[in-house]
């Protein structure tokens, strides 16, 4: 396959907004966001792709609205003929610098719970690559680490709207203390 050069768009990334970073701050608000970049869904489609009440996910669904991080589709008319109403993620949460830092730590490891759940919906084969490995670094060269492995990703990020029509592939990166014997 021959694909464009990457060309990379620089963005800064900002502090999240108190309700940008209490949006995110639910596990199922994330998972609708999550489900939201892959296709736009409507409210009935997240319901039953997450197994949650109709009522509930509008509720988070409005949240994340309100909060900007989800927005509404064009309307467009669906299988039996009747009119939906579509919601997409808009990627502005990849350009908010750290927006569950200030979390408890349940709240920062539900991003972590929810890549275990979309990478057991879409099964062992769907894992294209892995790369593990244990580093001995100070709490500078953990940053440095992280600044550096975000620069390339925000090459990727900002030009992704160039390759809508490739495969789409997710993953998350990691760092953790490895407890002593472990």
């Amino acid at each position: 396959m021959d694909y464009a050069p990457l060309m990379p768009e620089p963005r800064r990334r900002r502090p999240a907004t108190p309700e940008e970073a209490q949006a995110l701050g639910h596990p199922l608000r994330l998972r609708i966001m999550r489900l939201c970049l892959v296709e736009e869904l409507t409210n009935k489609q997240l319901a039953d792709r997450l197994g949650r009440d109709p009522g509930t996910v509008l509720h988070h669904v409005r949240r994340l609205v309100a909060a900007g991080l989800l927005e509404p589709a064009p309307v467009r008319t669906g299988a039996s003929g009747a009119l939906e109403k579509p919601y997409r993620s808009n990627s502005e949460t990849w350009w908010l610098d750290g927006p569950l830092a200030g979390a408890d730590a349940e709240t920062r490891f539900a991003p972590i719970e929810i890549f275990q759940e979309e990478l057991r919906e879409a099964g062992p084969e769907s894992v294209v690559l892995h790369e593990k490995f244990l580093l001995h670094l100070s709490p500078d060269e953990v940053e440095e680490l992280d600044r550096r492995i975000l620069a390339v990703l925000d090459e990727y990020v900002a030009t992704d709207h160039k390759r809508l029509g490739r495969p789409a592939v997710g993953g998350i990166f990691v760092l953790h203390h490895v407890r002593p014997g472990g």
